[in-house]
């Protein structure tokens, strides 16, 4: 058997049957099979002829979508964008070059590029009036409540790009919030400072100009640092896209209401924002702090296989990862290049990290549970080096995480058989009962 489905792209080339033991029927589910990963049942008509529900709590064995971007396989530790492996675009291409691959497909050829970047820094600078915006935020609000009430209000200013079904807004409102983010990530931290905003310049790159608009004051402008510079646009690379994560299938979900791009990109920092999401690089960084020193490791990784001790190995294991997270290798070698310029010859948090990798690879009990670094496990000590503080490190995933969000939110526009996202659930309530008046309770 094979036919194309009604999933775009998608190819059923067997089926399998489900019976149900109780009432004696069958059911044959027809399989797609995917480029790369598992074999997909559709289980569509599974509720309406058999009327039963699966049940799969954080989703983790469904698909909730059909999407051509981001590949993960965690049991061999590859991610690919678009086909092409993370190692090498980390290595040779740079961050707008991604985003381009990410939105459009393909690597862009020189003349591509030239005028995706040019239309990206024509895009940098935000409405003036949304500078008055961040006056109403406390001025020890965290940047990432400010992420979320600006990119969200993006709307009320950018009318002109918030029709979801006209394709040429889309893509507008997409450059829009590619360029602009790193302006309003820039502008939250000089707020919490107290330090003036940077307006962006149009003769730097896009991580040249980020870091220009975070550190550099008007009274003193600074050459940026090409390792500093290669080193966050490396950062911005392995953070841009990571398949149906809960940011991106909130981003996904929100879209599939008709929801404006702004106020979809929003929900997915609000997502992004939770401890076990974004801000698992400041949890090793806390957890690094406690251990202190390296004769106290043994003590810790104790505590971490006792399962009534709260503490956890921050930083190893993977939600899809079963082996290396790819990006973690990529972040190993770009500490020690950010160290080697700050004239940070023996930082002791990365000592720390890298004994502390070191000895739990060894470990039969880590080995056997297949927990790895992962990519937060070097960042956090990368960014705190350049100088961000740890308030800021989930703002940087946002920005970088923007344009996989993007792509991912135009993809679902545009999938044909996509409609408003609804889950069911497994109902364990009280049955129907009748209703006691108050005098009788």
């Amino acid at each position: 058997m094979e036919k194309v489905s009604e999933a775009v792209g998608a190819v059923v080339r067997e089926t399998i049957t489900v019976t149900d033991n109780v009432t004696g029927k069958s059911l044959e589910l027809p399989v797609f099979h995917a480029t790369e990963g598992p074999r997909v049942a559709d289980i569509r008509r599974l509720y309406r002829d058999m009327g039963i529900l699966t049940y799969d709590p954080g989703f983790t064995s469904t698909a909730s979508c059909e999407s051509e971007i981001t590949f993960i396989d965690g049991d061999e530790g590859v991610l690919l964008h678009r086909g092409y492996a993370i190692e090498d675009l980390a290595e040779k291409s740079d961050f707008l070059e991604v985003c381009y691959l990410l939105l459009y497909g393909s690597l862009p050829n020189a003349a591509e590029k030239a005028d995706f970047e040019q239309t990206i820094t024509m895009h940098t600078m935000v409405h003036e009036q949304m500078r008055t915006f961040f006056s109403g935020f406390r001025r020890d609000a965290h940047p990432m409540a400010i992420m979320v009430g600006v990119v969200g209000a993006m709307s009320a200013f950018y009318h002109d790009s918030t029709d979801i079904h006209d394709p040429h807004q889309r893509m507008v409102a997409s450059h829009r919030l590619i360029a602009k983010m790193p302006t309003i990530a820039a502008m939250a931290y000089k707020y919490s400072i107290g330090q003036p905003f940077l307006y962006p310049r149009n003769d730097y790159s896009y991580t040249e100009n980020f870091l220009h608009m975070t550190f550099e004051v008007p009274c003193a402008d600074k050459p940026i640092s090409p390792v500093l510079s290669r080193a966050m646009d490396r950062i911005f690379i392995l953070h841009a896209d990571h398949e149906q994560n809960a940011s991106t299938s909130t981003v996904r979900l929100a879209g599939s209401s008709g929801a404006n791009p702004f106020a979809c990109i929003a929900s997915g920092i609000a997502s992004l924002w939770g401890p076990a999401h974004g801000g698992a690089n400041e949890a090793v960084l806390n957890m690094l702090n406690e251990i202190g020193s390296k004769d106290r490791i043994p003590e810790y990784l104790q505590k971490a296989k006792d399962q009534n001790d709260p503490f956890r190995l921050m930083g190893f294991g993977h939600r899809v990862y079963k082996s290396y997270d790819p990006r973690a290798a990529v972040l190993k070698k770009s500490a020690d290049e950010v160290l080697d310029e700050l004239g940070v010859r023996h930082e002791p948090l990365l000592e720390l990290a890298m004994e502390l990798e070191r000895i739990a690879q060894e470990d039969e009990y880590f080995q056997d549970r297949k927990l790895f670094p992962n990519v937060d496990f070097y960042s956090g000590i990368i960014l705190r080096a350049t100088g961000f503080p740890v308030s800021m490190f989930t703002v940087l995933f946002a920005l970088a995480r923007t344009v996989g969000w993007i792509a991912q939110w135009m993809e679902m526009i545009e999938d044909p058989v996509q409609k408003i996202g609804r889950p069911r659930q497994l109902y364990t309530g009280k049955r129907r009962r009748p209703y006691v008046p108050l005098d009788q309770r």
